[in-house]
């Protein structure tokens, strides 16, 4: 017959990897209990405020509006200035027309967001803009101009200037 390995009994009368699970577990939710908290004292307000009431760009008139995110929202979102439906997230461009990298972007309207299927370029600074535009790292090569862009492209079928 087989010997019954005795097992190790912890506090509680619960087998010791039992009660270490349970200490891991509360611990995990413990901190990340922390960590959001601290994220929230730490984040400053404008960013969360930001992220609460986004920037959007009116397509017909070109004015910009922030705009309270909630349950039911749809895009294009009804714009202040035109009554009806034609604001569109802003993306934004951290560039200058000389390849410098700026610390107040500008708001651009993507074209796929109104149906135009060339590239978008930065109203300010010329450069191509995509969506997600990433802030410039140190060291970064620009996107490129309109025209730099052009010379290693094909003009779209419909194009028009």
């Amino acid at each position: 017959m087989k010997e019954k390995k005795a097992r190790t009994k912890g506090v509680g009368g619960l087998p010791v990897s039992r009660r270490a699970f349970i200490l891991l577990g509360v611990a995990g939710v413990g901190l990340a209990w922390a960590i959001d908290e601290a994220w929230t004292a730490l984040t400053p307000n404008s960013t969360i405020e930001e992220l609460q009431n986004p920037l959007f760009i009116d397509a017909e008139t070109g004015r910009t509006f922030h705009i309270k995110m909630g349950p039911g929202m749809t895009i294009p979102a009804i714009s202040p200035f035109t009554g009806r439906a034609t604001g569109y997230p802003a993306v934004f461009c951290y560039w200058t027309k000389d390849g410098g990298q700026k610390t107040d972007p500008t708001a651009v309207l993507m074209h796929s967001y109104i149906g135009k299927p060339e590239p978008t370029f930065c109203p300010d600074c010329d450069r191509l803009v995509v969506r997600g535009n990433p802030r410039p790292k140190p060291g970064m090569t620009p996107p490129p101009t309109e025209a730099e862009y052009w010379a290693t492209h094909s003009r779209p079928p419909n194009w028009s200037e």
